[in-house]
């Protein structure tokens, strides 16, 4: 063997060396395929250059490159493409029960994001209106864009996102300059979920709200009003009841009513704020021995995994949330892609259809109940 040869195998690492303490990298890869480290960077991670690489060297490295288990170093080729591959979502994370209208969102945002090879980073916030600054703060290089989900946030908040990042909002109580918000159609689907009650024969209709002097909230309050007048129903003010968007709080609204208007007539359907406040709603009367629907029809919105998991099965309003996941995912990555396009002052919104869940909690309205008051 001469010298040379003596030398070149001297330098060259056993694949235990590298795959031990610590990975691999080109300088290790050039090494062990007798080659610079320029050759290897061009063949492993394809660069487009005018420099050549003979077939036989090329196939050496790859050969070193398989016996190293040498992987890209993607911090440092994200630093190069100014591109980290990850995109975050933020979001109000409460305790307490299981949230199904953001996990059915998520779902979507993680299958499109997967779909496109990119991480995603949660980031959670315990108040939109506080943490808002904090915002800025996570935009510190880590991710490529955020989307924001359903943000309640007021104008502001507006310096707070900044403009070397992009951002998408889903469901947001404001629209902000150079952020493109997907929603859904609220207010058509409680006019079409509570046109469905009355041509059911029912009369006396309750809506047990979402927190009021929000957006969603007050669409769906609209659909419900608008429905009412279109029927020449008369509206009655006891039965629009402030609840939330939790099965605890739908419960204990339902609970409040009942126990203030005791030896009143009863509604014969209500319609609920969303899916989880009907769950709750259904166990009030439950408590008090009134039976969904043979006494009281009631309905929900979302159509989450709760509207098919109660029995009965809910009546709801289909909102298309995997696939608003998936879509603020898609014009995420184009407005990364497209940083000069993503400057509009306010964008339009998106605006996806809903439609109606048809089950069996609604029926036909029976005789008019009153709740007995107890002694």
């Amino acid at each position: 063997m001469t010298n040379r040869s003596q030398n070149r195998a001297h330098q060259r690492p056993p694949a235990a060396a590298c795959a031990g303490a610590r990975p691999a990298t080109l300088a290790d890869v050039a090494r062990a395929a007798g080659t610079s480290a320029m050759s290897v960077s061009m063949v492993l991670n394809n660069a487009c250059t005018t420099s050549q690489v003979s077939p036989r060297t090329r196939k050496r490295i790859v050969a070193a490159a398989a016996q190293l288990q040498y992987r890209p170093n993607l911090a440092a080729r994200a630093l190069a493409n100014r591109r980290i591959q990850a995109i975050g979502v933020a979001a109000v994370v409460e305790g307490g029960e299981l949230n199904h209208y953001f996990l059915e969102i998520f779902n979507g945002i993680i299958a499109s994001a997967t779909l496109h090879r990119q991480n995603t980073t949660v980031f959670g916030l315990h108040d939109w209106v506080r943490d808002s600054i904090r915002l800025r703060d996570l935009c510190d290089g880590r991710i490529d864009g955020m989307i924001l989900l359903a943000p309640t946030f007021g104008c502001e908040a507006a310096p707070n996102l900044p403009a070397y990042v992009p951002f998408v909002s889903i469901h947001a109580n404001h629209l902000f300059p150079g952020v493109v918000n997907i929603e859904s159609a609220e207010e058509e689907g409680a006019y079409a979920l509570v046109q469905h009650l009355i041509a059911h024969g029912h009369r006396r209709i309750m809506h047990l709200t979402g927190p009021m002097g929000l957006t969603g909230p007050e669409r769906r309050i609209r659909g419900y009003l608008r429905a009412l007048a279109d029927a020449r129903l008369p509206f009655e003010s006891p039965f629009l009841v402030p609840a939330g968007f939790t099965t605890e709080l739908g419960r204990t609204a339902m609970r409040g009513w009942l126990a203030r208007h005791a030896g009143d007539p009863l509604p014969q359907a209500v319609f609920c704020a969303n899916d989880a406040v009907a769950v709750g709603c259904i166990e009030a009367f439950g408590e008090v021995g009134l039976r969904v629907p043979d006494d009281v029809s009631v309905a929900g919105f979302d159509d989450t995994l709760a509207a098919r998991s109660v029995v009965p099965q809910l009546t709801s309003v289909r909102q298309p949330l995997r696939a608003m996941g998936a879509k603020a995912v898609e014009l995420l990555l184009a407005r990364i892609h497209d940083p000069a396009g993503a400057r509009e002052a306010v964008p339009d919104p998106i605006v996806l259809p809903v439609e109606l869940a048809v089950r069996a909690s609604v029926g036909t309205p029976s005789r008019v109940r009153r709740l007995v008051p107890s002694r």
